[in-house]
C-alpha cells in the first residue's frame, strides 16, 4: 500500500479516467444496439452495463496491482457487435450460456499456455476480414441514420471530423458531448428523466444449445483472442511490458464467468484504451503507470454502481444518436482490420471472402455469418495457398507450444 501511494500521480489517475470515458463514449453504444435488437427492458440493460463495468473493474485492478503493469480490461466490443446480428433469433438465456462456454474455453486456452499457437493457426487476414465484416454494418449505420435524422447525423459527422483534426485524443468524448447537445437542440431530446441511482443486477438463467455454441460462443472466443487479446498484449509489449498471456487470460476469464450470469459479455484486454494508460501521458516513469490501470478499474467500478444512470442517459437520446456514435467510434477499428486483412497479397482473396461472407449476414443452418466467414475464408486460403499461411497444422502448433512449456 505504501508503494502504491508513493507511485500515485495525477496524470495516471487522469489517464485511467480518460480510458473509461472513451469506452463509455464509443463501444458502449454498441451494447445499447444489442439491447435494442434483443428487446430487453431498461432494468435488464442496467444489469448488462453493471456486469461489464464490474468485470472490467475487478480484472483491471487485480492484474494491474498484481503484475505492476497498466493492464486495462474491458468488454469484447467485436463480440457485442456480433450479438446485434444474432438477436432476436437468439434468446437471452442462450446468449448467457454461450458467454459461459466462451469464458470456459478462453480459460482453458489461457491456462494451457497455448494462446499464441492457437491464434497463429488462423491466418490473421482471415480473422481480420471476419472482424471487419462484423463491424462493417455499424459504420454503414452511421450514414444510413442520415435518412431519418439528417441534421443530427450530419452535425455529429461534422463534429467528429473537426475533433479528429484538432483534438484527436479526445475526439470520442467531444463527439459524445456534442451529440447530446445536438440531440437536445435538434431532436427535442430531454434529460429530465436522468436520475442518480444504484444499479440492481438481475440474474439470468443460462441455457445451452448447439446453435448458440457454434453461432456465438466459438466466434466470440475467436474475436476476443484475435481482436482484443492479441492487439492488447501487443500494445503492452510495445510499451515495454513483456507480460505473459497466461495470468491475463486466466483472470479475465475467471471474472467473465460470474458476470455472464448477469448479462455481461466476455471481459478482455482493451486495445484502444490500453494505449492511453500504457503511454507517456500516464507517467514519464513506466514503472509507475500501473496506477493508471488501477484507477481505470476504480472508475469502471463507479460506472457500474451507477449503471442505471448511464442507461437512462442513452435511452433518453434518439436512436440515430446511438447509431452514429457507435459507427463513428468504430471507424478506426474497421479501417485497421481491413488494412490487416488486405496487406498480405497471398492471403488477400481469402480475407476478402471472409469479410464479404461475414458482412452479408449469412445465417445458414442457423449459424452466424461470423462463423461462416471464418469457414469460407479458411477454405479459400487452403485451396489458394495449400496451407494455413505456410504454418504447421493447428494441433502441431499446440503440441509444439506444450513441448516448449514443459522444457
Amino acid at each position: 500500500m505504501t508503494s502504491f501511494l508513493r507511485d500515485l500521480s495525477l496524470p495516471a489517475v487522469a489517464a485511467g479516467f480518460l480510458a473509461v470515458l472513451v469506452s463509455y463514449a464509443g463501444p458502449l453504444a454498441i451494447f445499447f444496439q444489442a439491447g435494442a435488437s434483443a428487446g430487453v427492458s431498461q432494468e435488464m440493460m442496467t444489469s448488462w452495463v453493471w456486469a461489464i463495468s464490474l468485470g472490467a473493474a475487478v480484472s483491471g485492478m487485480v492484474l494491474s496491482l498484481w503484475l505492476r503493469v497498466p493492464v486495462v480490461t474491458a468488454w469484447s466490443a467485436p463480440g457485442t457487435a456480433l450479438l446485434v446480428t444474432l438477436f432476436p433469433g437468439l434468446s437471452l438465456n442462450e446468449a448467457v450460456g454461450a458467454y459461459l462456454t466462451a469464458a470456459a474455453i478462453t480459460l482453458v486456452i489461457g491456462l494451457s499456455g497455448s494462446f499464441d499457437a492457437l491464434v497463429r493457426a488462423i491466418p490473421k487476414g482471415v480473422a481480420a476480414g471476419m472482424m471487419a465484416g462484423i463491424l462493417f454494418q455499424f459504420g454503414v449505420g452511421a450514414f444510413t441514420a442520415i435518412d431519418g435524422s439528417p441534421a443530427l447525423a450530419l452535425g455529429m459527422l461534422a463534429a467528429y471530423l473537426l475533433c479528429r483534426r484538432l483534438w484527436p485524443k479526445y475526439s470520442l468524448i467531444l463527439l459524445l458531448l456534442t451529440g447530446i447537445l445536438l440531440a437536445m437542440v435538434l431532436e427535442g431530446a430531454s434529460l429530465a428523466g436522468l436520475r442518480w441511482e444504484l444499479a440492481t443486477p438481475q440474474l439470468i438463467r443460462p441455457e445451452w444449445s448447439l446453435a448458440a455454441t457454434l453461432g456465438l460462443a466459438l466466434p466470440l472466443v475467436l474475436v476476443s483472442l484475435s481482436g482484443q487479446f492479441l492487439p492488447g498484449m501487443a500494445i503492452l509489449h510495445g510499451a515495454g511490458y513483456p507480460v505473459g498471456a497466461r495470468p491475463v487470460l486466466g483472470v479475465t476469464s475467471l471474472v467473465s464467468l460470474p458476470m455472464a450470469l448477469f448479462g455481461g459479455i466476455s471481459i478482455v484486454v482493451a486495445a484502444i484504451t490500453a494505449a492511453i494508460c500504457a503511454g507517456k501521458d500516464a507517467h514519464e516513469d513506466p514503472k509507475r503507470r500501473y496506477v493508471a490501470g488501477v484507477f481505470n478499474g476504480v472508475f469502471y467500478l463507479v460506472g457500474g454502481l451507477f449503471a442505471g444512470t448511464i442507461v437512462s442517459l442513452f435511452t433518453s437520446l434518439p436512436a440515430a444518436f446511438v447509431a452514429v456514435l457507435a459507427g463513428l467510434a468504430l471507424l478506426g477499428a474497421i479501417g485497421g482490420n481491413l488494412v490487416t486483412a488486405l496487406e498480405e497479397p497471398k492471403g488477400r482473396e481469402a480475407a476478402l471472402i471472409a469479410f464479404i461472407v461475414t458482412a452479408s449476414g449469412l445465417s445458414l443452418y442457423g449459424l452466424s455469418s461470423a462463423l461462416w466467414g471464418v469457414v469460407f475464408g479458411l477454405a479459400a486460403h487452403l485451396v489458394l495457398n495449400g496451407s494455413l499461411a505456410g504454418r504447421r497444422a493447428p494441433w502441431r502448433e499446440w503440441r509444439r507450444a506444450r513441448g516448449q512449456k514443459a522444457s
